[in-house]
């Protein structure tokens, strides 16, 4: 089991970056698949990215696409998100997930284990 503890949420303003940050305790990090998610106020959970623990291969919303970027390091049990050209809309609780398989699913039924969110808020 891995428990992840999300951290590098804040206040930007639009065109501003922010780097998020997920450590997950266990042994076994590296073999599981991370993911983030996201909830603005009033809207249902989405997806946005996620990194493979097999082959480090990625997937993004589109939302995302070309502005955020989703690493790892297992040396010290995290996975970062990198958000540049941050816009209005990109405000919500973001939220980091795992899953034991290798695959990198959108639906945040395949996650099983989550973290307990942290606040990002853009400035218009």
């Amino acid at each position: 089991q891995v428990q992840p503890v999300e951290s590098g949420g804040g206040l930007v303003q639009a065109g501003g970056s922010l780097r998020l940050s997920c450590t997950a305790s266990g042994r076994t990090f590296s073999t599981y698949t991370m993911g983030w998610f996201r909830q603005a106020p009033g809207k249902e959970r989405e997806f946005v990215a996620a990194i493979s623990w097999r082959s480090g291969s990625t997937a993004y919303a589109d939302s995302v696409k070309g502005r955020f970027t989703i690493s790892r390091d297992n040396s010290k049990n995290t996975v970062y998100l990198q958000m540049n050209s941050l816009k209005p809309e990109d405000t919500a609780v973001y939220t980091c997930a795992a899953r034991r398989y290798s695959a990198t699913p959108s639906s945040e039924r395949e996650y099983d284990y989550w973290g307990q969110g942290t606040q990002v808020t853009v400035s218009s």
